[in-house]
C-alpha cells in the first residue's frame, strides 16, 4: 500500500483472547505492509506474553491489553477511540484468526473508491473469506423475504457485490461513518455486534458491499460440518455458551426500531434452523439445549452484557 496517499491512513483494530501465536503471527507478516498501524486489543488472554513478543517484534504493532474481558464491542471500541485520536482515516476490523492475503486492503480501497467516485453512501466494505481447513468460498448475504439471499462472487464475476450485512472481521469503515453512525454496541458482548450496526447503517440510508478480489483465510467455528442441502453447505459449530448470545442477542435486536422485519423474518428461520440442526448433531445437545433457552429467556427479559462467561477449558 502507498502510505503517503492522505485519501487513506487505515489502522487495523485486531481483537485477540488466547489466540494461536502462528496464526496470529501470518496475520501480522500479511497485514503490515498494507496498513498504517495495526492495534491489537486483547482480552485477558492466558498467552499474553507470548502476544507481547511477537508484537515486539513487528514495528508499527501497538498492544492494548485490557485488564477486564467486556467483550468483543468493547475491545472494538477501545480501537477505534484510539484509531480516532491518531488520525486515522478507515478502520479496519479483525479476529485474530483471520488471516488476509497480501492484496486485501488495496482491493477493498479501491471499492471504496470506485463507490465514493459514484456518489454511493457506503457504510462498509468486506473480504470474502476462505475457510481455511476445507477452503470453502464464503457468500455476501442479502435479505430475502423467506431466507437470506447467499451472493457468491465466483456466480456474477464482479469486483463487488450489494450485502445487507458483513461479519465485523476484515471489514473497511470509514471514521466518518463510525462517528455518523456510532461505535459497536458493547451490551451484546460477543455476537451479532456486526449485524446491529449494519442495520443501523441500512436504517441511516447506507448500503455496504463485498469486495469480491479482497480474501482472507477465516473460519467461522471451531469446527465446520460440510453437508448436502440441495447442494454442498459449509456450518459453523459453536461451544454450547455461543448460542446463548446468538439467540439472546437475536431477540434483542428484533426489539429494536432499526430492524426491518425482512431481516427479522429471515433470522427467525435461521434460529430454528439451529436448534433444529444442532440439537441433532451436537455432541453437547444438554448443554446447547440449556444454552437456548436461557438465551430465549434472557432475550425476552432485555439482559444485556456478558451474563455468560464459559470456564476456559470449554473454549
Amino acid at each position: 500500500m502507498d502510505t503517503t496517499e492522505a485519501e487513506y491512513h487505515i489502522y487495523a483494530v485486531l481483537v485477540t483472547f488466547d489466540p494461536d501465536i502462528q496464526t496470529l503471527t501470518r496475520c501480522l507478516d500479511n497485514l503490515r505492509l498494507q496498513v498504517q498501524k495495526i492495534l491489537i486489543i486483547d482480552n485477558l488472554s492466558q498467552n499474553i506474553d507470548k502476544i507481547k513478543k511477537t508484537v515486539d517484534a513487528n514495528k508499527i504493532v501497538e498492544l492494548i491489553a485490557l485488564e477486564k474481558n467486556e467483550g468483543l464491542g468493547r475491545a472494538h471500541n477501545v480501537g477505534i477511540d484510539r484509531a480516532k485520536e491518531e488520525g486515522a482515516t478507515h478502520i479496519l476490523l479483525l479476529d485474530h484468526d483471520s488471516i488476509p492475503r497480501e492484496d486485501m486492503v488495496p482491493n477493498m480501497t479501491a471499492v471504496l473508491s470506485d463507490l465514493t467516485a459514484r456518489d454511493i453512501k457506503v457504510a462498509a466494505v468486506g473480504a470474502r473469506y476462505l475457510g481455511s481447513h476445507l477452503g470453502n468460498e464464503s457468500y455476501f448475504v442479502q435479505f430475502g423475504w423467506l431466507k437470506f439471499r447467499r451472493v457468491f462472487c465466483s456466480e456474477h464475476g464482479k469486483r463487488y457485490v450489494h450485502a445487507d450485512f458483513l461479519i465485523s472481521s476484515g471489514t473497511l469503515i470509514p471514521m466518518s461513518i463510525l462517528e455518523e453512525i456510532g461505535g459497536m454496541d458493547e451490551r451484546l458482548f460477543i455476537d451479532h455486534i456486526d449485524t446491529d450496526w449494519f442495520l443501523r447503517a441500512n436504517s441511516m440510508g447506507y448500503q455496504s458491499y463485498g469486495a469480491c478480489d479482497a480474501c482472507m483465510e477465516h473460519d467461522l467455528g471451531e469446527q465446520t460440518y460440510r453437508i448436502w442441502l440441495g447442494r454442498w453447505r459449509y456450518l459453523p459449530k459453536h461451544k454450547p455458551f455461543r448460542y446463548y448470545y446468538i439467540f439472546r442477542n437475536s431477540i434483542l435486536l428484533y426489539k429494536k426500531s432499526y430492524a426491518p422485519a425482512k431481516w427479522m423474518i429471515n433470522d427467525i428461520f435461521r434460529l430454528l434452523f439451529i436448534l433444529i440442526f444442532y440439537s441433532l448433531v451436537s455432541d453437547s445437545r444438554l448443554d446447547l439445549l440449556k444454552m437456548i433457552s436461557r438465551g430465549v429467556a434472557d432475550g425476552v427479559r432485555g439482559i444485556t452484557g456478558g451474563g455468560i462467561t464459559p470456564s476456559r477449558n470449554s473454549c
